[in-house]
This record gives C-alpha cells, structure tokens and sequence, in this order.
C-alpha cells in the first residue's frame, strides 16, 4: 500500500473514530471531549509506551513494527500531560528511521487524528500534537482497554485458587 493510497483511505476515517462520542463545540472551533479517563487512562497509555521498549528484551523489536500506536501513544500521554512534542521527538518516539515516521505522520495528519502547529519562536521547529478527534479516538480505546483489565482481573479473582 502506498502513502498516496493510505492517505486516500483515510479520507472517509476509520470506523472506530467515526463512532466517537459526542463533542461540544468550543468558540474557536474546536472540540471539547464530553468523557474524561482520568488519571487511569493516562498511566496506561504510559506503560504500554514503556511496555513496548521492555518487550524487546524479550522478542525482537523487528517482529512489533507499529510506529503510528507509538505515536499516538507518546501524543496521548504528551496531551494529558499538557506537554508540546516537536516533531523530531515524535519521531524519536516512534523508533523507526525519521523518514518513516515522517511518512506515518503525514498519514495520521490526514485521517485527522494529529495536527502541527509552527513554534511562535523559532520558525524551523514545529510541534505535532493529537487532534480532537485523535484524543477522543484515544479515550475511547483506553477507556475500552480499562473496562477489559477489569473484567478480566474479576475472572481470574473468581476462579478458585489451585
């Protein structure tokens, strides 16, 4: 599949982010998440970033390539964090050669789900951060993620000890 073709393909977005909860809108435009996760969501999205770099102790890194969930992950903790991540340090995060993180950047930039903005102070730096969209879509997934956890942790404390 090419850049081109993804892009395209992630004009209509993906049904999971067309299904998000309602928004309300701000003055500027843009939108206010009607659900928060708390200090939960934040922490897991935290640890399965480390998580990832731990596994490869274990496995090597070359069988998990997924730079665009590192970026996501990475934006998500950066945005609830209140943190701005230049986009060379997306990139670093995103453990692939700039290029390619570059290239999933753009792809996550046109799906909506991340935006740059230009550093008010120095003109060759820009920032990336998580749209509206891309946080709600981050939200939900934690929050679905936080539900499973606990219903699988109230199964395995209701099966009998042996």
């Amino acid at each position: 599949m090419t850049v081109r073709s993804m892009i395209a393909a992630g004009r209509e977005g993906s049904l999971a982010v067309q299904q998000l909860p309602n928004s309300t809108d701000r003055e500027d435009g843009s939108l206010v998440p009607t659900t928060t996760t708390g200090h939960a969501a934040l922490a897991l999205a935290h640890e399965l970033y480390v998580g990832r770099r731990k596994r490869e102790r274990f496995l090597s890194g070359d069988l998990f390539g997924e730079p665009t969930w590192d970026i996501l992950l990475d934006l998500y903790v950066a945005a609830r964090e209140d943190r701005r991540v230049p986009t060379t340090s997306a990139c670093i995060g995103a453990h692939v050669p700039p290029t390619t993180a570059l290239r999933w950047l753009r792809i996550l930039e046109a799906k909506g789900l991340v935006e740059r903005e230009d550093d008010g102070r120095d003109g060759r730096r820009t920032f990336v951060r998580l749209t509206d969209r891309g946080l709600l879509a981050m939200d939900g997934w934690l929050e679905g993620m936080l539900l499973a956890l606990d219903k699988a942790m109230a199964k395995a404390k209701a099966q009998p000890a042996g």
